[in-house]
């Protein structure tokens, strides 16, 4: 089963068509940051960490896309040092875990993946587990979590490592 949802998301445009796009549009009316019942792609949050089990959760985050811009200052500066538009330096997902984590601050982040995107906006599910919460303590493979705190801050997760340089394959600089 979960072959066939991990064929389906390859090109979820393609293979899902209106039920997508319907998705996306009820998703742009949402809050910023959603708590789900279930997962949309079981299959990934599965191979991430997720666990249909008391103190873990799942939310959907929205981030906006594009550059960002600072804004226009008054007056007596020359116009070409004004540097309005700048990056992040970090990715959209890393900025998502941050805002799940900001929203639900008792809770740490385990991983996050990819779930649509439009023109605006690019939505990510981000797993969640309660670090005090009695059965995250008792499973042997998420106690890790009670023991740390601030993970996305510090860019410890996934999406923050690949964003520091620390996942890429090859040669190390």
């Amino acid at each position: 089963m979960y072959n066939y949802l991990k064929v389906l998301w390859k090109k979820p445009e393609k293979e899902m068509g209106s039920i997508y796009k319907d998705k996306l549009v009820q998703w742009r009316n949402e809050p910023v940051v959603t708590k789900l019942d279930n997962p949309t792609r079981l299959d990934r949050a599965r191979s991430l960490g997720y666990k249909a089990k008391q103190g873990i959760i799942v939310a959907r985050v929205k981030v906006v896309r594009g550059g960002r811009k600072t804004p226009k200052v008054a007056g007596g500066r020359r116009p070409k040092r004004s540097g309005r538009f700048f990056s992040l330096n970090k990715s959209k997902q890393q900025v998502a875990e941050e805002k799940a984590s900001i929203r639900f601050s008792n809770m740490e982040v385990v991983n996050s993946y990819w779930v649509g995107e439009d023109g605006k906006s690019v939505w990510y599910e981000v797993i969640l587990a309660d670090r005090d919460h009695p059965s995250v303590k008792n499973d042997n493979e998420l106690k890790w979590v009670s023991g740390t705190r601030g993970r996305t801050k510090r860019g410890l997760t996934s999406a923050g490592k690949k964003s520091r340089g620390l996942l890429h394959k090859g040669k190390k600089t």
